[in-house]
């Protein structure tokens, strides 16, 4: 977390600073991103940053902080109007985020780059960091979701959805770049996901 100096700059100056490292991060892995590039085009000292910031794995979280706060607040809204049974919500979840990705290029690449499962240490340390997150954000997505339909033992059954979204994430993610325009992108993540749907909610027996 930043030092109590960083709060002291005038506003202009953190979104300065927040937004160079955002370039750098969605364009660099993160051992290849440079502090020198960042400090270059945020307009300070090089010696600067780290008077705000422990180290640069600090700065790192900070800034995949401020994106993923950016995310849920600009989505809200738009999540708060879902209705339906649960696989009308995770659908309609999926649709909003893209929106947001195609609206939001830098933080989309960033995103991408952090939660790309490649065994690096940071990785790691980002699902370690993220996870209990991400998975409260999963049930209260649901948790208002139509059931009437739903058997028995619906936690049971949410747990299975986010398990095999999770699976569907991870093996889409390594055919993005396999992808030159990302309305596409989102077209062949949202086909395919309704296409697993479909088969949950239909089962797996002829």
């Amino acid at each position: 977390m930043p030092e109590q100096l960083f709060y002291e700059l005038d506003i202009d100056k953190r979104n300065r600073i927040i937004d160079a490292g955002l370039r750098e991060f969605a364009e660099q892995s993160y051992n290849e991103a440079s502090t020198n590039r960042i400090v270059k085009a945020a307009g300070i000292g090089k010696g600067s940053l780290f008077k705000y910031f422990k180290n640069k794995e600090d700065f790192y979280f900070y800034v995949l902080d401020s994106l993923i706060a950016d995310l849920v607040e600009d989505v809200k809204d738009d999540i708060s109007s879902l209705k339906g049974d649960i696989f009308d919500i995770i659908i309609g979840y999926a649709e909003i985020e893209f929106n947001w990705h195609m609206n939001n290029p830098d933080k989309y690449k960033l995103m991408k780059r952090a939660f790309i499962e490649d065994n690096s240490v940071m990785f790691q340390k980002t699902m370690d960091r993220y996870r209990e997150a991400g998975n409260l954000m999963y049930y209260n997505l649901l948790k208002d979701a139509d059931t009437v339909r739903l058997k028995p033992a619906n936690d049971k059954l949410i747990n299975v959805l986010k398990w095999i979204i999770e699976g569907y994430n991870n093996d889409f993610n390594k055919k993005i770049d396999a992808f030159a325009d990302i309305d596409d992108m989102k077209k062949m993540y949202i086909k395919e996901l309704k296409e697993y749907m479909e088969i949950i909610k239909k089962g797996i027996y002829k």
